[in-house]
């Protein structure tokens, strides 16, 4: 048997535990994965992502983590696998429109920054010539493929995995896997920016526009008035930390955060800042406010250039 067969095996779980996709942001990479599980099991799903089933059961830190709507207790009142998850699947399907629809439009490229545990390149219905790059860093990238690579998968579009660091340089590592900064341009940083300290916020937005060309678009996530670990407790964030290890208290950036569309819309971009909820009202199903609710403090960008 090939090694890249053994995915339930001891390959994956040594890739797994060597690179950290068992701690920390990388568990919040298989917590995302699982909710997308969970979402594809539901008649009414909103986005549908095969794979993500696998990427779960293949690491130790998920492999008691339920995969199927029928495997939570409550179904959606369960405040994780329930209103938590279908959040992440109604945010799947909202950026999953955006790329396609830019994609449509001309956007050759998608650049699809702190990739986690995504499989757009393989989910979504690419139009011919497109090209799908999955920034993250090395440890993530070899998990990931190592399931999929369990999976015979192939993907959609041409796919570009770079591994990098992104507090380093990545626009050099990007060019040279065959990034061209004068074609039109989607790029995507679905859960990645909350993590970031404000100077950090700063230097990627003002490093996608200095590589976005006419006809380019970006779409991410961010988090407005979060409060600070210790001054306030959400109480979704204590059922996360207390159920499955994952402290968003810790790894949230709570510090006043830039206004980094505002920052856009000063270089030209058009912007559109909207909350989830508008999503949830928009599709008829997701979720929506709740006191003390951590999920309040989310916006979803969607930037332009002129």
């Amino acid at each position: 048997m090939s090694a890249h067969h053994m995915v339930g095996g001891s390959m994956v779980e040594a890739i797994g535990k060597r690179t950290g996709v068992d701690e920390g942001v990388g568990r919040t990479a298989l917590m995302v994965a699982a909710a997308r599980a969970i979402e594809c099991g539901r008649p009414d799903a909103l986005a549908r992502d095969t794979y993500a089933e696998h990427f779960v059961r293949a690491a130790r830190a998920a492999a008691d983590w339920p995969v199927h709507p029928d495997q939570v207790p409550g179904r959606d009142t369960d405040p994780l696998w329930g209103r938590l998850a279908r959040f992440f699947g109604l945010r799947t399907r909202v950026f999953d429109d955006f790329l396609l629809e830019c994609a449509a439009a001309g956007a050759h490229q998608i650049v699809i920054l702190g990739a986690g545990l995504d499989s757009r390149a393989y989910r979504l219905p690419w139009p011919p010539g497109r090209t799908v790059f999955e920034i993250d860093q090395e440890g993530v990238l070899a998990f990931k493929q190592a399931v999929l690579d369990s999976l015979d998968a192939e993907p959609k579009a041409v796919r570009r995995p770079i591994a990098v660091d992104m507090r380093l340089d990545w626009i050099g590592p990007l060019t040279a896997a065959g990034f061209d900064p004068a074609r039109p341009t989607v790029w995507l940083a679905e859960g990645l920016v909350p993590y970031l300290p404000p100077d950090a916020e700063r230097n990627l937005i003002a490093t996608i526009a200095a590589h976005s060309v006419a006809g380019s678009a970006l779409c991410y996530e961010v988090k407005e008035g979060l409060k600070p670990a210790g001054e306030f407790g959400y109480p979704l964030h204590t059922v996360v930390r207390e159920r499955i290890g994952v402290d968003l208290s810790a790894l949230f950036n709570a510090e006043p955060r830039p206004d980094s569309a505002a920052d856009l819309a000063a270089r030209g971009w058009t912007t559109t800042v909207r909350t989830p909820f508008d999503f949830t009202r928009q599709h008829g199903r997701g979720p929506l406010p709740e006191k003390d609710d951590t999920l309040a403090a989310n916006r979803w960008v969607f930037a332009s250039t002129p």
